[in-house]
């Protein structure tokens, strides 16, 4: 059975150098779209959670998972083209640059989807 990570910073510890690059990027794009979520390991993956969590994002061999909710992949079905994807999942390979303003953009599209939800 696979070890669980206490936390993010764990998590992140348990990679290599250059996919801990890759893991920073996507955490401070996140993190600047939504300043005020707390960071925490659900499901086994790094997230981000206001009243809900709005994006999960884990490493695989070859890529790294997205996992923002069926809805956002939906929404984003064009842009995703290139991309692998699932219901809830998208894959971001490895050996291709981290879509930064794409994860910006459906986080964007998450966190108003949960504050939608509030109101």
């Amino acid at each position: 059975m696979n070890p669980k990570a206490s936390s993010v910073a764990e998590y992140f510890s348990w990679q290599t150098e250059t996919i801990q690059e890759k893991l920073q990027s996507i955490r401070e794009t996140i993190a600047a779209v939504v300043p005020n979520a707390k960071e925490v390991i659900s499901y086994h993956m790094p997230a981000f959670k206001t009243s809900e969590v709005l994006v999960y994002y884990a490493v695989m061999k070859k890529h790294i998972g997205f996992y923002p909710h069926p809805e956002a992949i939906v929404a984003f079905k064009k842009e995703l083209e290139p991309y692998k994807t699932s219901k809830g999942a998208i894959q971001f390979p490895l050996d291709q640059p981290i879509p930064l303003d794409l994860i910006r953009d459906i986080t964007i599209f998450r966190r108003e989807q949960v504050k939608a939800k509030k109101e």
